[in-house]
């Protein structure tokens, strides 16, 4: 259901945080929601995101923790012009021939995934990330693609930290 690559589409990803968060504070979260139309996709949101958390070296407890996450996984129609073009004899070089363009309709679904960060003691939101991709009707490769979604995002958290 969610992010899945194609040749012809680049996932994207965008973030943005307070820039007045001291993320140093910050090293255990909680899930506060996960919403999502499929509910065999909300273990799978949580499971990438744990992952790439636990490896940035923050550790997730049952509730309380110093930042409640929110994630929301939708998935929106969308649609495209393919052209394709032939062309047949000689061209100019030689003179003669003819070419052809064809345009055909493209409908295609995007799975987008939306992860806040909230303070849990302000309530306030700290950091904000999206990342979204063309889907495929591969479960498998949409679980993959979801992944390296979330390792995208958040490639670079915490913020204000030192790049390595």
């Amino acid at each position: 259901m969610l992010l899945a690559a194609t040749a012809s589409f680049a996932q994207q990803v965008k973030t943005d945080y307070d820039r007045s968060a001291n993320f140093a504070q910050y090293k255990t979260y909680s899930w506060q929601k996960v919403e999502t139309k499929d509910p065999l996709w909300s273990d799978r949101i949580k499971s990438a995101v744990d992952s790439a958390l636990t490896a940035k070296g923050w550790t997730q407890v049952p509730e309380g923790g110093n930042i409640s996450l929110v994630a929301m996984g939708v998935t929106t129609t969308q649609e495209g012009l393919n052209t394709y073009y032939n062309s047949f004899g000689g061209g100019r070089r030689f003179g003669g021939g003819f070419a052809t363009a064809t345009t055909t309709p493209e409908v295609y679904k995007v799975g987008t995934l939306m992860l806040e960060m909230v303070d849990t003691q302000t309530k306030k939101l700290v950091w904000r990330g999206s990342a979204s991709d063309t889907l495929s009707n591969n479960s498998d490769k949409n679980i993959k693609n979801l992944d390296k979604g979330v390792q995208k995002m958040l490639k670079d958290f915490p913020p204000g930290e030192p790049k390595k």
